[in-house]
């Protein structure tokens, strides 16, 4: 079923295996994939943004805090599902072409993936809230995890998305008797 994914739906999968923000996806270009590395380096942001009277206005931006321009490792198996669109232009990787999709259109994507599976309806950075819950319950430290995210304090990380969860209380209590 992996192999079938479209690129659209396999940024979606790319942000659950990276905790990126939606901005930070859809600023994403090819030149920022390291394939040898298994790496991406998040370097700019879309949002939409008002001018007033009801505009708005779609921009590419740097993010908004050093912290936040960073290298993000990549798990192997998506790597791999990258590569099969692999292109060595300063295209944008979900648009495919030189002008960004914007965020809005992601988030709309993703609520239709979610409605057509069943799953009941969250927000797209629940998929950040996701990642990194699965980092600290595969052991990650907060530091590691908190640079991944591009926080610029630990506390961010510890107080936004860092939940204990009964089992993992368990497995921390049982280890005290060995």
């Amino acid at each position: 079923m992996l192999n079938n994914l479209n690129l659209p739906n396999l940024c979606i999968l790319l942000c659950l295996y990276t905790g990126l923000r939606v901005g930070e996806i859809c600023g994403l270009q090819w030149k920022d994939i390291d394939f040898k590395q298994g790496s991406l380096m998040v370097t700019k942001t879309i949002e939409r943004i008002s001018l007033g009277n009801g505009k708005t206005k779609v921009v590419v931006e740097p993010p908004k805090t050093e912290s936040s321009i960073r290298k993000v490792y990549i798990p192997l198996f998506v790597v791999a599902l990258l590569k099969k669109y692999k292109d060595k232009t300063d295209k944008y990787i979900l648009s495919g072409k030189t002008k960004p999709t914007e965020p809005r259109a992601l988030q709309y994507r993703f609520k239709r993936i979610l409605s057509k599976t069943k799953i009941r309806e969250l927000s797209f950075h629940s998929l950040r809230h996701t990642y990194a819950t699965l980092c600290i319950e595969k052991g990650m430290d907060i530091k590691t995890l908190s640079e991944l995210l591009g926080h610029s304090d630990v506390k961010i990380t510890l107080n936004t998305y860092v939940h204990s969860s009964d089992s993992l209380k368990k497995k921390y209590v049982k280890r005290l008797a060995g």
